[in-house]
C-alpha cells in the first residue's frame, strides 16, 4: 500500500550529484522510484509535485514537455 511518505523518500533516492557537485532530479527519474515505492503518477504530476513541495529546486530543461530537469540552488535544500 502507497504511503504519503515514500513520496518524499522517492524524491530524495531520484536525486543525483554530478562530478561538480550539482545536485539534480529528473522528473523520469522521480516517477520510477515513485513506480518503486507504489506509487503511479504522471510526469505532469511529478513535476507539480516538485514545483509545490520543494521550492530550493529550479528548472533547467533545455527542451519543451514533460520530461524536466530541475537543480538545487545555491544554498537550497530538500524538503
Amino acid at each position: 500500500m502507497a504511503r504519503i511518505d515514500d513520496i518524499h523518500n522517492a524524491f530524495n533516492d531520484s536525486i543525483k550529484v554530478e562530478p561538480s557537485g550539482r545536485r539534480t532530479v529528473a522528473t523520469t527519474d522521480f516517477v520510477r522510484e515513485l513506480h518503486r515505492h507504489n506509487h503511479d503518477f504522471s510526469l505532469r504530476e511529478a513535476n507539480i509535485w516538485i514545483e509545490h513541495y520543494q521550492c530550493c529546486f529550479r528548472d533547467i530543461t533545455p527542451h519543451e514537455g514533460e520530461a524536466r530537469i530541475f537543480y538545487l540552488m545555491n544554498m537550497g535544500y530538500v524538503r
